[in-house]
């Protein structure tokens, strides 16, 4: 049984009429309705409680009321609310929404007519209309057109150390044009070089190098002064103009081993007309180097305070006026600048830098490194393998995403496998297409919540999705408020929503009493149950209507102020972890955590590993954190596991690809990504190290390779391996025909040993049982002879 008050005027008075009713036939709610356990008191705060809540603003409702208080009855589930009466129209339910503006389908060449007409990314335009809490989804489809421009430019160390370099690549450009002829149609070309910035400490400023740093250095006595970065040629498709600018070039001398080259590679960047950047083409920046790079705040020690700004700074020389006077760029301003002009770097470098600038490549998007040969003999090659692995992978970036936004991202490549947390396709053919599903939610309403944008784009490449976002975060009976309104007592509230509003010194659910006075309260209105404290104990209940006191940790709400937002679960002493918001005592997780103080992340990509699978196949991912299930497996994506069946197998790929350039890993790209352990190669292995797992496999030519798998304490996996394959000399049929033959004939001589040892033996048996006999014999004689006969008698 409840009871539902209905309000309504007539001839300018307002009655109110209690009406019973029996509504057994209602399904009884079970378990916390959340909705409800908000205590909202607008439609506002209602459709921030969950996605779930709904709120009903039906005008002069036969609406039931619950017995638990006025304020809660609508905001509810949406069945709820029908159930007590309200009807669809006037129930405000905001749901996410996306909206396709603009989906051109994707191109497969990229010599179309018009490269405007080519796309690489769909859809390109899309609106998401967000309510808090609530998410929406939308798929981005990727692919990398056949024959797309190219834009090369060869940004080159200058420096004494390179001149071999500089000889190697005088006829770069016709070489060059004519490996990438085989992988794009139009093609074009440009050049540019560094040393360093010509102050102290960098360079030699006395007066007797200003024209000649390499004044008294008795090896190569003539040289240029120092620059930081000279713009040689712009990108063009004349190939002789390459080779002749280069071979006009002459190395130069600076004081520090460390280059200038970040600062060449940001004006190579910004300086998009000097240097001749096309629009519709995909950009090449290849850096050679032999040394590491200056990075931001080393310029101090030349005195320059002022960071870099990012800007071009090329004078009429086409030389960086701003060299001398603004410092080293930052890893972030070089990745920034890099990803907004769309181009991907190649660090070429040698190999005893190798790691220094892979480990850049992670700080950097759109980067890859190679190893350089001292003379760059290897250049050419170089360029087109670091080409074909970077057209071999499609990585998504999202920029300008506002502060309130979450999203998830999950990749389909080309096996068709949903890879969740994961916005990364490898291995990739030209022309393929891949997929990533985006989700989207709001975790609350900016200020204002005005729209916002962003834009997902693949690494390098012009094309990008823009997003814009709407935030549902008012409710439309909202905009229909009617002050006054004859509903609410005494002219004294604006009825918005189907509720009053009141206005100041006025309470009660239709305005109908002031502050101070008193009202009859049968029904116990400013307690949430019999026995339970007044207004919970932190408010006052005022004309039947709780009235919750201020608190310093911060807001204290509900019908009978029996909820705030500050008694949740803590992380570290952080509120919900600071992934949530706290909703009367239980934290509310924004998209991607879990959990009762939401420090649980969903998210997969810190769990894999370096070949693309979640703990390396032998654990499980749980808040983000690798839980290894495989007996002695450890590590962050548990890839550390010398005592795994699988152990000898897996490092096995790397000692072939690494040492011997064989192997399934054996692309050059491919195995730098995948096998980053140690490995030391020595004469023989010491097999006594109880540290270790001894590995052992048969190569292709039958030889046996050797090597021991072990994991440090330092973390390290260091794999030690003989130098060469052990491998059996082949047999000698000459000396097989001898052994054969002699040990034919030693068998027949110890044969004959053995018969004649047996026939002497036997022979001199046989002789001295004759000899027995004969003594015998001739003693039987005598004998005869010397005894008279038995019957003579003397």
């Amino acid at each position: 049984m409840v009871f539902e008050i209905l309000w309504h005027s007539g001839q300018g008075k307002i009655y109110n009429t209690v009406v019973f009713y029996n509504i057994t036939h209602f399904p009884p709610s079970s378990g916390l309705n959340v909705c409800m356990s908000g205590s909202a008191t607008s439609c506002e705060e209602c459709i921030l409680i969950h996605p779930s809540c709904a709120w009903c603003a039906q005008e002069l409702a036969l609406f039931l009321i619950s017995l638990q208080g006025f304020g809660r009855v609508r905001c509810d589930l949406t069945q709820s609310l029908q159930i007590r009466g309200c009807k669809a129209q006037f129930i405000e339910f905001p749901s996410s929404q996306t909206s396709i503006l603009k989906s051109n389908p994707l191109s497969t060449k990229g010599s179309a007519p018009s490269q405007n007409e080519v796309t690489q990314i769909m859809p390109q335009k899309i609106s998401v209309s967000l309510r808090p809490g609530d998410q929406t989804s939308f798929q981005v489809q990727v692919r990398q057109v056949e024959d797309y421009p190219v834009d090369l430019y060869y940004l080159m160390d200058l420096s004494l150390s390179m001149k071999d370099d500089l000889v190697t690549i005088h006829n770069l450009g016709t070489k060059l044009t004519e490996e990438m002829s085989r992988l794009t149609s139009n093609f074009r070309l440009g050049f540019g070089t560094f040393v360093d910035k010509n102050i102290s400490p960098f360079s030699y400023t006395e007066p007797k190098y200003q024209n000649n740093p390499c004044n008294g250095y008795k090896l190569f006595p003539n040289c240029v002064p120092s620059f930081g970065f000279r713009h040689v040629l712009s990108l063009t498709d004349k190939v002789d103009r390459f080779n002749q600018e280069v071979q006009k070039q002459m190395v130069s001398r600076n004081r520090d081993a460390p280059e200038g080259g970040f600062d060449a590679i940001v004006q190579a960047a910004v300086c998009k007309e000097e240097i001749g950047w096309r629009k519709e083409a995909f950009h090449l920046l290849v850096f050679a180097t032999d040394d590491v790079p200056h990075l931001a705040l080393d310029g101090k020690l030349g005195g320059l305070v002022n960071p870099n700004d990012g800007e071009c700074h090329l004078d009429k020389n086409n030389e960086n006026s701003a060299s001398t006077q603004m410092d080293y760029p930052s890893l972030g301003l070089l990745g920034e600048k890099l990803a907004e002009n769309n181009i991907y770097l190649i660090f070429a470098v040698t190999r005893r830098y190798y790691v220094i600038y892979k480990n850049y490549t992670a700080l950097i998007p759109g980067t890859t490194v190679e190893i350089l040969d001292m003379d760059s003999k290897n250049i050419i090659q170089l360029i087109v393998n670091a080409y074909n692995n970077i057209r071999s992978k499609v990585e998504l970036t999202v920029s300008d995403q506002p502060e309130d936004i979450s999203l998830s991202f999950t990749a389909t490549c080309q096996d068709g496998q949903p890879l969740p947390g994961l916005r990364k396709c490898s291995d990739l053919k030209i022309g393929d297409t891949v997929s990533f599903d985006v989700n989207v939610e709001a975790r609350s309403c900016p200020k204002g919540a005005a729209s916002q944008s962003f834009t997902i784009k693949p690494v390098g490449f012009k094309d990008r999705l823009e997003v814009t976002v709407d935030y549902s975060c008012d409710c439309g009976c909202t905009r229909a408020a009617k002050p006054p309104n004859p509903n609410c007592s005494r002219r004294a509230g604006t009825f918005t929503c189907g509720k009053c509003y009141c206005e100041p010194g006025y309470l009660g659910s239709h305005c109908e009493c002031q502050e101070g006075e008193s009202g009859n309260n049968p029904l116990g209105a400013c307690r949430e149950a019999e026995g339970k404290r007044m207004c919970s104990g932190r408010g006052e209940c005022s004309c039947n209507q709780c009235l919750c006191y201020e608190s310093e940790f911060g807001k204290v709400y509900g019908s009978f102020c029996e909820c705030d937002d500050f008694s949740c679960a803590r992380h570290k002493g952080v509120l919900c972890a600071g992934h949530g918001e706290c909703h009367c005592g239980e934290c509310k997780c924004h998209a991607g955590y879990i959990g009762d103080n939401c420090n649980c992340s969903t998210e997969t990509t810190s769990c894999l590993a370096d070949d693309g699978q979640l703990c390396s196949g032998r654990g499980h991912c749980v808040c983000g954190h690798c839980h290894c299930s495989e007996p002695g497996a450890f590590g962050d994506t548990c890839e550390k596991c010398p005592t795994c069946p699988d152990a000898c197998g897996t490092k096995r790929e790397c000692i072939e690809c690494r040492l011997f350039n064989s192997g399934p890993l054996a692309d050059n790209q491919t195995c730098q990504r995948l096998c980053k352990d140690e490995i030391i190669t020595v004469e023989a292995l010491d097999t006594d190290d109880s540290a270790g797992v001894l590995c052992l496999y048969k190569s292709e030519n039958d030889c046996v390779m050797k090597f021991m798998y072990s994991e440090h304490a330092n973390g390290k996996s260091i794999l030690t391996a003989l130098k060469e394959p052990e491998c059996g000399g082949g047999p000698d049929a000459l000396m097989v025909l001898l052994a054969v033959v002699g040990s034919i004939l030693m068998v027949g001589i110890i044969l004959l040993a053995a018969w004649k040892l047996a026939i002497t033996v036997h022979d001199r048996r046989a002789f001295a049982q004759f000899q027995n006999a004969r003594c015998r014999a001739r003693y039987e004689v005598v004998r005869t002879r010397l005894l008279p006969p038995s019957n003579v008698y003397i």
